[in-house]
């Protein structure tokens, strides 16, 4: 296609096919480097000595199609065998030369592959164009629409908007202060009924007054003993929002970026995976990791191996294990690799340390005021075994209480009444982003703390069945996209929409790309198609029905039109309103016209009309004015071809094809 123009919208080839990438300055060639990149390829398979080809790139669905398409660029005969890796170690290479497959067996991933590029490219290439087309008003900048992209923008609006409608409250708690025979001080919160929230500050403050002076009676003590397991292994958008949200200047795509180079070089196993478990073949393997990476540290003699469903699980793997270090120990990592490397590593050592374990204390306060109808609760947490947690030392905020026993007597220091205002959500970041994108928002609870909570077996079915926003290889370049063409902006690490990105999602009328549950459906029957269960073509076919049913959405679609109001101009009157958009209708020189025509308003009615002078008549104001009054306009002694004379109503209606007006005739009998 030579130039964008709405009319040659939709657009799907009937067959794909694949060239030199363009040179990014000059398009009509081809880029240099690629092209010689793809001749030493092809002398190379050519060699008279090769029979056979080992296609060695990453074994996921877009490393597979890179390799294959150079294949069929080539149209090339020999055998093509497949080596999958988890690793670039050498023992690993040695391993995967030794089990090669047959690339014929990798079908299926071949299709979700091909399915999911194809599938990107035809709604892309449509979406794209026709929505710049309609609605690009002021300037010549491409709006640009993706199966991934729109959704991930419709998250951050849709908390944007949240934050924006957030309606503030206010309620009061009551804290006292206690203090024990020795002195020791504790607080506990007024409960009554189960309930510690007044919605009025009078009650509390009354019950503040009964206070002075008292004692009370400990009646309830609760010690439960707790234990607190590590976060499991990463996947790529779990250690994305780790280092995202504990450092400062990091994006998930830096992430990605540091470590496919950690992963190059040999450190650290596959990086782009959604799972938190190891292949229970790794067992052998995993261990020697272990004994190689825990010398020297403090705390060696507490690691010990283990093996148990939260580490090795196969059920919980889908295509390539959790990230974790290899068995080689990195040498001259710059300062973001050593951040990213210790971060895995780190994570990797917690789960040979023994459990964290803690105490939970709830004490009960009945005040000896008859007045008094409530309890004082109070609760703490103290650390009885460090375990894991030795690995990454944090300052602790738990409460820890004073030993007291039941129906010790304690004594009211002081108490107040603080006022509680609900705080509206936070805003996203790349963390809160990236999990949201990963579970397509179920099972979601939006928390930044210092430690990834557990994931829920709910959650991690929800991760491995494919239901998702993308995959954990373009997740952080999508979010990176949506950055670069100014849909949101960062400030800090929160994320935000900008006006244009809010404008897109309020005006675009295929509300289906904006849907989280479609788009992953969509990424769960690509996922279908990798495992066999689901045809690339009947994908494919769903695809190009959705792309032409929007593509005819946006073509039609006046709505955004009507959120322009323009003044009239000085000195010109308006002799009706505008069908379209609902802004004046002026006469010009040569036209009636809209005055929204530079937003896109295509409304105008030519005075010199040439359908309309076939039939022997003048396109005239006063026309015009019965037209736009009453939808159409009616004349006696029209001529036909034939010399006849007649009479009809004429209509100027919408041509939903081009976006421009055309007459209709109705004929009066």
């Amino acid at each position: 296609m030579r130039a964008w123009r709405l009319e040659r919208f939709h657009f799907i080839p009937e067959k794909f096919q694949y060239k030199v990438k363009c040179d990014n300055v000059n398009r009509n060639s081809v880029d240099k480097g690629a092209e010689k990149q793809l001749n030493i390829i092809k002398s190379l398979i050519d060699r008279p000595d090769v029979d056979g080809i080992i296609s060695a790139t990453d074994f996921d669905r877009e490393g597979q199609v890179i390799g294959d398409e150079l294949f069929l660029y080539f149209n090339e005969k020999k055998p093509v065998f497949r080596m999958l890796l988890n690793e670039w170690t050498a023992e690993e290479v040695k391993k995967g030369i030794s089990s090669l497959k047959p690339n014929e067996q990798m079908k299926s991933l071949q299709d979700a592959g091909i399915g999911r590029q194809w599938a990107d490219w035809i709604i892309g290439i449509n979406l794209t164009s026709v929505a710049t087309l309609r609605y690009n008003f002021n300037d010549k900048k491409t709006l640009n629409i993706g199966r991934v992209l729109l959704p991930t923008l419709k998250i951050i609006y849709d908390r944007d908007k949240e934050i924006e409608t957030f309606q503030s409250s206010t309620y009061y708690k009551l804290v006292a202060n206690f203090k024990t025979k020795d002195n020791e001080e504790f607080e506990g919160v007024y409960y009554e009924n189960d309930n510690e929230k007044f919605d009025d500050k009078e009650t509390p403050e009354n019950i503040v007054k009964l206070l002075e002076d008292k004692d009370a009676e400990i009646i309830e003590k609760q010690v439960d003993k707790k234990k607190d397991y590590p976060p499991l292994l990463f996947n790529l958008s779990n250690l994305q929002g780790y280092v995202t949200s504990k450092y400062k200047g990091w994006t998930s795509d830096k992430v990605l970026k540091v470590a496919q180079s950690l992963y190059e070089k040999k450190f650290i196993t596959y990086p782009r995976t959604g799972s938190v478990a190891l292949e229970e073949s790794l067992k052998d393997k995993t261990k020697k990791v272990l004994d190689t990476l825990k010398k020297g540290l403090a705390y060696e003699d507490q690691i010990k191996f283990v093996d148990n469903k939260r580490i090795f699980d196969n059920s919980k793997v889908e295509s390539h294990s959790a990230i974790v270090p290899t068995y080689m120990k990195p040498t001259g990592l710059n300062g973001d690799e050593a951040i990213v490397y210790t971060a895995i590593k780190n994570r990797f050592i917690m789960q040979f340390l023994p459990v964290a374990e803690y105490e939970e204390t709830k004490l009960v306060s009945k005040v000896n005021e008859a007045a008094v109808k409530g309890v004082f609760v109070s609760k703490g947490k103290v650390q009885t075994i460090l375990g894991w947690r030795v690995v990454e030392k944090m300052d602790s905020k738990d409460t820890i209480l004073p030993m007291v026993l039941e129906k010790e007597i304690v004594y009211v220091v002081d108490s107040k009444v603080n006022a509680v205002t609900k705080k509206p959500p936070k805003l996203h970041t790349e963390k809160t982003l990236l999990r949201i994108m990963e579970t397509c928002g179920k099972n979601f609870k939006d928390e930044e703390d210092e430690q990834d909570k557990e994931d829920t077996e709910e959650m991690m079915t929800s991760i491995l069945s494919g239901f998702s926003i993308g995959t954990p290889a373009t997740r952080a370049e999508t979010i990176k996209k949506l950055k670069d063409v100014g849909y949101i902006k960062a400030k800090g690490k929160s994320l935000t929409c900008t006006d244009l990105g809010k404008t897109i999602v309020e005006i675009f009328p295929c509300k289906q790309l904006l849907d989280l549950e479609y788009t992953g459906r969509l990424e769960k029957t690509l996922s279908d198609i990798e495992k066999g269960k689901f045809k690339k073509e009947d994908f494919l076919n769903m695809i190009k029905e959705f792309t032409i049913t929007a593509v005819n959405s946006i073509k039609n679609d006046t709505s955004v039109l009507s959120t322009f109001k323009v003044e009239l101009p000085e000195g010109m009157e308006s002799i009706g309103k505008c069908p379209t958009c609902g802004n004046d209708i002026v006469e010009g020189e040569k036209s009636f016209g809209c005055t929204n025509w530079k937003n896109g308003c295509k409304f105008t009615v030519w005075k010199n009309d040439k359908y309309i002078q076939s039939f022997g008549k003048k396109v005239s104001r006063a026309m015009v004015e019965l037209l736009l009054k009453n939808g159409k306009v009616g004349f006696r002694n029209l001529r036909s071809k034939k010399g006849t004379t007649f009479a009809a109503y004429f209509k100027y209606v919408l041509n939903e094809r081009t976006g421009y007006y055309n007459w209709e005739i109705e004929f009066i009998k």
